[in-house]
């Protein structure tokens, strides 16, 4: 694992090259933002918390992460440039972890980039810490999952907009899981049993309970196994 620090250095410092990495954090704060203060009425709940950002958080991700991670491979294997990557002294499991910390990191940035919010309500009123605490420490944990899955899209095709799509797709099955209506429809389609498995397999029901202040090890647990199941069919695929 020793190549992975170097990796990490190179593609964490590529972000902030470009104006992508700027643009990125300015339309993620921006709709973190209006998300909250619009239709979430912030300023109406007469609530001391940020539930009304953390509710946004998996439906900002859903854009934000494929649009981070749609590059990491396909851009790799279109322009060729993946090939000279492997003739390097570096194993796929160390190319695929550097990049994806890289990306994580990145991400958790523009995440914690929302302490102006925290500054809000602090100033407004008297917050239970907690349930800040947890949610913000959930985001990134469900983060590091999109990213994760976004990689793996990104290693299966040379097409940015393809990886976008696919990534975009999966993800949002993933989050159609935990809406009510969708697991009353699988209620009629499935056994009940089947249908309940896999309802948990939904980023807004692991994420609820991480919102409001609890730290249920089976939710993190979901989250970190999620990661490095994709991460893992990652490796896989690009060694094939």
């Amino acid at each position: 694992m020793q190549q992975v620090k170097p990796l990490f250095k190179r593609e964490f410092a590529g972000y902030f090259r470009s104006p992508v990495a700027y643009v990125f954090s300015v339309v993620f704060l921006a709709s973190a933002a209006i998300l909250t203060f619009f239709p979430g009425q912030f300023f109406e709940s007469n609530e001391a918390s940020l539930r009304t950002l953390f509710q946004f958080f998996p439906w900002i991700f859903l854009l934000m992460a494929p649009a981070i991670c749609m590059r990491l491979w396909a851009e790799e294997k279109r322009s060729g440039t993946w090939e000279l990557l492997f003739t390097l002294p570096l194993t796929t499991v160390e190319a695929v972890l550097g990049k994806f910390l890289a990306a994580w990191a990145f991400f958790t940035i523009a995440i914690l980039l929302t302490f102006p919010m925290v500054v809000t309500v602090a100033y407004l009123g008297t917050p239970d810490w907690g349930p800040i605490f947890t949610g913000y420490l959930g985001a990134i944990l469900m983060g590091g999952s999109y990213l994760a899955i976004c990689s793996l899209a990104s290693a299966l095709t040379r097409n940015q907009v393809i990886a976008f799509v696919l990534s975009f797709l999966i993800c949002l099955v993933l989050l159609f899981l935990g809406i009510g209506l969708v697991n009353d429809l699988m209620g009629t389609l499935l056994p009940w049993w089947l249908a309940e498995g896999i309802s948990q397999f939904s980023f807004l029901s692991r994420y609820e309970a991480l919102m409001i202040g609890l730290l249920p090890v089976g939710d993190i647990l979901f989250f970190i196994l999620l990661g490095l199941f994709a991460l893992a069919t990652t490796v896989l695929v690009l060694e094939r």
